[in-house]
């Protein structure tokens, strides 16, 4: 491919899946639905501090993701777009830095700088969370900005250490504390990766290490002290202690064995970890600081949070850089050697039996509602895609790189046109959460048995919390009181038409019930 090409098919790859998720994903409960909605009761309030949930402080995340959705929505007014967005231009940011990063660590291979951009869009991990409202890219950038100010550091340039705090201080504010552990094994492990450093060196080093400690500090705390002063000692004592402490432990949200990482690892690196060349390629590294350097980023990372009670394969994602630029540097060392024309065996396969699982997924025997409804003509098209590789022999290195790393989007772009499309109603929270606005503005009061986590709060624009019952009792007690009111119940399996309820919707495996209160009696007698 033509070098001056590389941008541009970048780009509209892209921005392809980007405007294929937004046709045709709804915003996913509960953590889209969630965060969406916790920007939106911010800016009901104008309280720019303290994120709030159904009517409550939300202390689980800090405010950086819910400031860039209010500020695209002061500019374009409030929307379900630009939320979405956030992700994926954060994702082009977090691409630019890691680019610049190769280039600071090897100024002489422009090659690999080249690669990065590709390598990070064609993992199987990173394009399935650049379209989600989440916010592992926001520390991903943070995490990519601190170090990139190490590096300067390093190098000579006092800057460096400034950099430095103020991407540990937007860490901080983009998912808490949690930088750190991206960040302060590769500066105080510098002895080990800067050997030719001379021992006079060091102290200066230290020092600069807790200057930029102390202005991410600062720049946390900034918001974090007004922030606990205006929650309450509750959302105080939660921002300030709880949370943190509380994903250390086997009782974390998402608790998994300590293995877990060590094992996904190699299929988180997927399609890379599976091409021969990448692992020739690493052989090829010259055993210099830099080589060590992304070392001492990416392996404490992951051991760190292997100790670390809760698991999910998105807390790595911010060191997928350090892993993803050794990769780019021995493949650009390797081919400097060698060039071999090839068939793409990597991508031509995985293109072959990913669009075959699609193309003939609907023919299964299911009880599953939605799934004879995949449309199955797009996992063809997979399969074509792969069977073109396979017939291919490709000798340009950039060549290889992009056309596995666009093997990676078009298999997103399948599922997302076969089966995300098919099951997408089941998720969809907009028909309960209209109703529920029609209702409020009619003046009924709304309550829930769900494990409420403003699913509804955004997508219906409501402006007043639900009341949560999980105990039937209080449930029908709270009806009592509230004889014109509504109450939103979930049922474990689709029972077809129910007669007491207002509306009935598909939701996962069972569906969303809402009930009038003066209904509610007759409609729990009816339950199974």
């Amino acid at each position: 491919m033509n070098p001056r090409l590389a941008i541009p098919a970048l780009l509209a790859l892209w921005g392809l899946l980007l405007a294929v998720a937004l046709e045709v994903r709804p915003l996913l409960p509960v953590n889209e639905t969630r965060y969406v909605g916790v920007a939106w009761e911010m800016w009901l309030r104008g309280d720019f501090l303290v994120p709030y949930l159904n009517g409550e402080p939300y202390s689980h995340k800090p405010p950086l993701l819910f400031w860039l959705i209010q500020a695209g929505w002061a500019v374009f007014g409030v929307n379900e777009w630009w939320p979405r967005l956030v992700a994926p231009l954060v994702s082009l940011l977090v691409m630019a830095l890691a680019v610049h990063l190769t280039r600071l660590l090897w100024p002489g291979d422009r090659r690999a700088a080249d690669l990065m951009p590709w390598l990070l869009l064609g993992g199987l991990l990173w394009p399935g969370f650049y379209t989600m409202v989440q916010f592992d890219l926001l520390l991903a950038g943070a995490v990519l900005l601190a170090l990139i100010g190490l590096v300067r550091a390093w190098q000579g340039t006092a800057r460096g250490w400034w950099w430095m705090g103020l991407g540990i201080g937007l860490g901080v504010l983009a998912k808490g504390p949690v930088v750190l552990l991206h960040v302060l094994p590769v500066a105080l492990l510098a002895p080990w990766w800067a050997r030719e450093r001379r021992p006079s060196f060091w102290p200066r080093w230290y020092g600069g290490v807790l200057l930029a400690l102390a202005l991410g500090a600062a720049i946390g705390l900034a918001w974090a002290w007004p922030a606990a002063l205006a929650g309450g000692e509750a959302y105080r004592q939660a921002i300030l202690f709880g949370q943190h402490v509380g994903r250390m432990g086997a009782e974390a949200p998402h608790a998994e064995p300590w293995w877990l990482y060590l094992a996904l690892l190699p299929v988180m690196l997927a399609p890379w970890s599976l091409w021969s060349r990448v692992w020739q390629g690493l052989t090829c590294l010259a055993r210099d600081d830099r080589w060590r350097l992304c070392l001492a980023w990416g392996l404490p990372v992951v051991l760190l949070f292997s100790l670390v009670g809760g698991k999910q394969g998105k807390y790595l994602l911010p060191m997928f850089p350090a892993l993803l630029m050794l990769v780019a540097h021995g493949l650009s060392r390797w081919h400097d050697a060698r060039r071999i024309p090839e068939r793409l065996w990597v991508p031509g396969l995985l293109a072959v039996i990913g669009g075959l699982g699609l193309a003939l997924v609907h023919l299964k025997p299911t009880e599953v509602y939605w799934l004879p409804q995949v449309d199955g003509r797009w996992g063809w098209v997979l399969v074509a895609w792969g069977l073109w590789l396979l017939s291919r022999r490709v000798g340009a290195l950039e060549t290889k790189v992009m056309l596995t790393a666009a093997t990676s989007v078009a298999m997103y772009l399948a599922l997302h046109l076969t089966a995300l499309r098919a099951m997408a109603p089941t998720f969809d929270m907009r028909p309960m959460s209209e109703a529920l606005a029609e209702r409020e503005s009619a003046g009924h009061p709304l309550a829930t048995a769900l494990d409420y986590q403003g699913e509804f709060h955004f997508l219906g624009r409501l402006r007043q919390p639900l009341t949560v019952y999980r105990d039937e009792t209080k449930l029908r007690a709270w009806a009592e009181r509230h004889p014109d009111g509504y109450v939103v119940l979930r049922e474990g399996d689709w029972r077809g038409d129910i007669p007491e309820a207002s509306l009935v919707q598909h939701h996962r495996s069972g569906a969303l019930v809402l009930v009038a209160a003066d209904h509610l009696g007759e409609y729990l007698a009816g339950r199974p």
